[in-house]
């Protein structure tokens, strides 16, 4: 493993199908189409005839480097949408893209049916706050179709320099016409955990993987607890990991690992030997939330690295997994450098599985609970309410009207801040409610 450099990224490339008009008088190989087909073994030596053919007979010159780099794309990418190969300029936006920096508008993509599909819109990032949308078909750039084409080739289109436009054309289901959408391009700084404190729940937001996730995840915890009232008891953590695209696996491992006891299996690795088995074990003991609930909200845009951490926390007991069901990402690419380190293969070479022994790929992570989205609002009732207080005669006590004003208080002011929440966030409000029922289920309980 030294040697190679291990991802779970999603947006790699895809098979590209093409079709061709050929006239039957003039091609005889087509008075054989109903015939069986050959089991005839190829060697390299018919790869070679093909791309001598190409270089002889196709209608517009083509150089050596260019039919080689063509063949090698081709192989690769016809093994599965996340294998390609990748020349020194895909190398440098690589480096780059798992700095956590980059160009463009800040959207991860796959292939579904050769056609490109919206992983996630990382928050935040233009393409955030145009409207793109986990799900999302992105059927033409700029006016250009982007069937046929490899999902390297529509990244190289959407991004360019920055301040200029790029028009996006979306089919979203359950829409009855495509939807146009123009962005302006950025210089995409990803900063890879946000944090907030509600009262008594910490909130902490990983947006990527990336070399600076696990130092980052630190930082913001020890700023949530400078920020804690010295007279409230931090209740909980919710862990959001919705829209997070994936990244760097061993990143991923390094956050579950803040969260888990020393001993405890994160995530395991499968290649085509099924005998050997790369088993990722934490190695020290929880070091941020010993003791304390944890919700990890997630969506149909987490994938990769973040199903490995809701995985992780998920099979443990460690966490309850909030939201809908996951993108469904569970294969691994290495990165094999080629040569003189000037390109590489970004080959699947294992599927990983999580601590109980499942691979999500292609099924994702089912949530504990099922979150849809949705939003909450005050109603106003003009209705009289009637109580014991209303009733003539009643027994006034002079103690419990004091401490019933100020719990109304107290109730009300929570009320209002959740209610704050759940306008802008429902299924955030939703974990954060889950976080304090659980601790103070746990405090009465126990008898504390």
């Amino acid at each position: 493993m030294k040697n190679l450099k291990i991802f779970a990224i999603v947006t790699l490339s895809v098979f590209v199908g093409f079709f061709s008009a050929i006239s039957i008088a003039e091609n005889s190989l087509l008075k054989t189409k109903s015939q069986p087909v050959s089991n005839k073994k190829y060697s390299a030596d018919f790869l070679n005839e093909i791309v001598n053919k190409v270089k002889n007979e196709y209608v517009e010159e083509k150089t050596d480097s260019q039919l080689i780099e063509a063949a090698a794309s081709g192989i690769l990418s016809s093994l599965d949408p996340h294998s390609s190969f990748l020349n020194e300029e895909d190398l440098k936006e690589m480096n780059v893209h798992t700095k956590g920096e980059f160009g463009g508008i800040g959207i991860e993509i796959s292939s579904e049916m050769s056609v490109t599909k919206v992983v996630s819109a990382i928050e935040d990032t233009p393409a955030f706050k145009a409207g793109i949308n986990s799900g999302d078909y992105i059927i033409r750039v700029d006016d250009v179709s982007t069937q046929g084409l490899r999902i390297d080739e529509v990244v190289k289109k959407i991004r360019g320099k920055p301040n200029t436009s790029v028009k996006l054309t979306i089919y979203r289901k359950g829409e009855t016409a495509p939807i146009e959408k123009t962005i302006l391009r950025k210089i995409i700084k990803i900063n890879p955990v946000k944090s907030n404190l509600f009262k008594d729940v910490a909130y902490i937001k990983i947006n990527s993987f990336s070399e600076k996730t696990t130092d980052a995840v630190i930082k913001e915890f020890a700023n949530i607890q400078k920020k804690l009232d010295k007279t409230v008891s931090l209740r909980g953590l919710v862990l959001d990991l919705r829209n997070n695209p994936g990244g760097l696996l061993d990143q991923s491992a390094e956050v579950a690992d803040l969260f888990l006891p020393k001993g405890a299996k994160i995530v395991s690795i499968k290649g085509r030997d099924k005998t050997k088995i790369i088993e990722f074990i934490d190695d020290k003991p929880e070091t941020l939330l010993p003791n304390l609930p944890i919700a990890v909200l997630i969506n149909e845009g987490s994938a990769s690295a973040s199903e490995i951490v809701a995985g992780a926390l998920q099979d443990n007991k460690r966490a309850i997994i909030m939201g809908s069901k996951s993108f469904g990402k569970g294969s691994v690419q290495s990165l094999i450098p080629l040569q003189d380190n000037s390109s590489a293969i970004k080959i699947t070479t294992s599927l990983y599985y999580t601590p109980s022994g499942r691979s999500i790929q292609a099924s994702g992570i089912e949530p504990d609970i099922e979150l849809e989205i949705a939003t909450i609002e005050k109603q106003k009732q003009n209705l009289p309410k009637d109580s014991e207080a209303d009733l003539k005669g009643h027994i006034e006590v002079e103690i419990n009207q004091n401490i019933n004003k100020t719990s109304k208080n107290q109730d009300k002011k929570l009320l209002d801040s959740n209610l704050e929440i759940y306008q802008k966030d429902y299924q955030l409000g939703r974990a954060i409610d889950l976080i304090r029922g659980v601790s103070l289920s746990k405090a009465i309980f126990s008898g504390s």
